[in-house]
Formats: structure tokens, sequence, C-alpha cells
């Protein structure tokens, strides 16, 4: 029974070859996502007032969810086949614009909470 279950999920597997081109697509937009903010980070710590704690939590979570969210999405989409690890980077993304909306959301309403 076990030797059945190893090699269906050895069959399953997604080829390394499909794995780094999807990977490397969806990565350059989960690249973007970080490179949009880490400007942002940049772009707020060097006004005049600065950043206080709460601001560098806000911007730094914005930078650091993509990394995650990619990790996550690739490891659980690299295992269950050829259609479910391109759709699950996807719902990543999904999830990563929905967050930086949010932080783009809350850094514009409440601006000054951020600074000083």
């Amino acid at each position: 029974m076990s030797g059945s279950l190893t090699s269906r999920a050895q069959a399953q597997a997604v080829p390394r070859w499909y794995a780094i081109a999807i990977g490397a697509l969806f990565g350059l937009f989960y690249a973007n996502a970080v490179w949009q903010a880490i400007d942002g980070l940049v772009g707020a710590a060097s006004g005049p007032l600065g950043l206080n704690a709460m601001g560098w939590i806000v911007w730094l979570m914005a930078a650091l969810v993509p990394w995650v969210a990619f990790a996550i999405a690739a490891a659980v989409g690299r295992t269950r086949g050829m259609l479910t690890y391109p759709l699950a980077l996807l719902a990543g993304l999904g999830l990563v614009a929905v967050f930086w909306l949010n932080v783009l959301a809350y850094a514009t309403l409440n601006a000054p909470a951020l600074v000083g």
C-alpha cells in the first residue's frame, strides 16, 4: 500500500523545468510587489518626519508578506500537480494584492499615525 502511494505522489509531482518556468514567471509579479513595498518604505522613511515604530512595521510587513506567500504557494502547489501549481501561485498573488491594497489604504488614511 505504501509503495503505491509513493509512486502515485511521484507521478503527480511537478517536473523541475515546469516548476522553474512557472515559478520564475510568477516570481516576477511577487518581486514587483516587494519592490513597490520597499519603494514605499524608503519614500516614507526619508520624509521630513521619518517613520515611527508602527510605520516601520506596516511597511516591513508589506515587503515580507509577498516572500512568505510565494514560499507557501510554491511549496503547496508543487506537490499537487501541474495545474494546481500555477493556480496556487495565482491565489497567493491575489492575497498579496489584497494585502497591498490594505497597506495602501491604511497608510493613506492614517498617515499621521505612521510618522514622527
